[in-house]
């Protein structure tokens, strides 16, 4: 309780030290989408800044501020994406924390789709292609990939795996039926009416998923982007991602 009224005590500082509004450039996991608009929202009233999100997959918006992207704040759906920038010196390290979690998800088509009992079922011939965001680059399908290889599955069903561009993308393969199953994070299968989660990991058996934001160095509008950064800690912000599904930072 005393952390959190001292949060909201550190947020209304900054605020009322903001004399210009400030326009925000907030490069932001795909995963995010929904719940951060809303949050955005919520700071513009109580700031005056302008808030522009760019939405792309992780690993696509880390190659962008690297190429010089307008970026001020990075909310990455992995640590390893902003680990990268700081180790360029690109992520100003004290202006780094965690904020959510999340967790994987089996979906399947509403309509159309297999029932599944197991993540094993998917292993089953009448299963052809199961999406999966990029298991290379993106953090759904690293996280993905991650827990397939735990559980001695991903093997087995390698030649069935169709990479997608983001989570959303994994999605939308799902819920226009182009795949039988695919991973994604809870918060993205709960806002959807064409898919169902036919299998949810465990927070123990999956693994270990991390939503760090971080200060860009080098941005035209820092204090805008400590305010912002403040402001995710809020109880206001807190209680969005949590309808949206987010868990607290690990």
């Amino acid at each position: 309780m005393k952390i959190r009224r001292l949060a909201g005590f550190l947020v209304g500082s900054v605020f009322a030290a903001a004399l210009h509004a400030a326009d925000l450039n907030v490069f932001a996991a795909a995963s995010l989408s929904d719940a951060l608009q809303e949050v955005a929202k919520g700071y513009e009233k109580a700031s005056n800044d302008k808030v522009r999100i760019n939405f792309a997959a992780s690993s696509v918006l880390a190659q962008q501020i690297k190429h010089g992207a307008p970026a001020d704040v990075f909310f990455s759906a992995d640590e390893a994406k902003v680990d990268d920038l700081a180790k360029l010196e690109l992520i100003d390290a004290g202006a780094r924390r965690g904020v959510l979690s999340n967790t994987l998800v089996i979906v399947t088509n509403v309509r159309s789709g297999p029932a599944l009992s197991s993540p094993t079922d998917l292993a089953k011939a009448s299963i052809e292609h199961v999406a999966l965001a990029e298991p290379q680059t993106v953090p759904a399908g690293i996280y993905a990939k991650e827990y397939l290889q735990k559980i001695q599955l991903w093997k087995k069903i390698a030649g069935k795996v169709v990479p997608t561009e983001n989570v959303r993308a994994c999605l939308a393969a799902v819920e226009a039926g182009n795949a039988d199953a695919g991973f994604v994070y809870k918060t993205d299968a709960i806002i959807s009416r064409k898919v169902k989660i036919a299998y949810e990991v465990s927070v123990a058996d999956g693994p270990k998923i991390s939503y760090p934001a971080a200060l860009v160095k080098g941005s035209n509008n820092e204090a805008a982007a400590k305010r912002f950064l403040a402001y995710l800690d809020s109880a206001e912000a807190r209680a969005v991602f949590a309808k949206f599904g987010f868990l607290p930072a690990p």
